[in-house]
């Protein structure tokens, strides 16, 4: 079934695309994975609204991003401004000759029909000594775990109604995110978790407002997930062609 990729960001009655925690969680995915950013050029594939984009210019300054969504490409390339290549495609489709240093699938795993093509066809676009960095969103999480055995989720590793109204495929924990790269022909040079995460996102963002917890608390939370990465909110792994 053909895919309409600019309704798939859209938000729901029940459900946001990105809520207030998705920002935050961007400052800490940046925090665990810079110590393994290497110089050079930069490939983004899936922005959104272009608010990583923004961060990865702190870090470098020559960026191309590949996006399915006409829309978010109009969004994304008002929020970063000027110096940032977009490139409107299917990553199935995708062809390139340029080869970059660091390439980006950031909460965009997931979504892929296909992960194995895309995954095989990336290896490709890496340099020598090139980096992939994949971050999805984890099974394990545990205000995930603590969902279904609510019974408001099947089982860890369901993708809920809302979760494929916007697009999920698949929801990924730690050994079959490192096995999908593995399989893809990837050495993984690092593995972890991002954010040891107790509540969902919408109890986060209301706990947030409301000042019951502050940046300490998201400070203690990154800290923990150092020691429970299969309890964080997302987790990752840093690959080798």
């Amino acid at each position: 079934m053909s895919r309409n990729l600019n309704q798939e960001f859209q938000d729901t009655e029940d459900r946001l695309y990105a809520y207030d925690f998705d920002y935050i969680h961007r400052d800490y995915m940046l925090k665990a994975l810079s110590g393994y950013f290497k110089p050079g050029k930069v490939l983004e594939m899936g922005c959104y609204h272009g608010e990583f984009t923004k961060k990865l210019g702190s870090y470098f300054d020559d960026i191309t991003v590949v996006e399915g969504s006409s829309d978010l490409i109009d969004i994304a390339r008002e929020n970063v401004g000027d110096g940032v290549d977009f490139i409107l495609s299917k990553f199935e489709d995708l062809e390139l000759q340029t080869r970059f240093d660091n390439i980006f699938l950031v909460h965009t795993l997931e979504h892929l029909s296909d992960p194995q093509l895309v995954l095989r066809k990336i290896r490709q676009w890496l340099t020598d000594d090139g980096r992939l960095f994949i971050v999805v969103p984890n099974a394990n999480a545990a205000s995930r775990q603590i969902a279904v055995n609510m019974g408001l989720i099947d089982y860890n590793a369901a993708v809920t109604e809302g979760e494929k109204r916007h697009g999920h495929v698949v929801t990924y924990s730690m050994d079959t995110l490192e096995h999908e790269a593995l399989r893809a022909g990837y050495t993984v040079q690092q593995r972890g978790g991002i954010l040891f995460k107790p509540l969902a996102n919408f109890q986060l963002d209301a706990a947030h407002k409301s000042g019951v917890i502050d940046k300490d608390f998201f400070e203690a939370c990154y800290k923990l997930g150092m020691k429970y990465p299969d309890l964080t909110a997302s987790v990752f792994v840093v690959c080798a062609a």
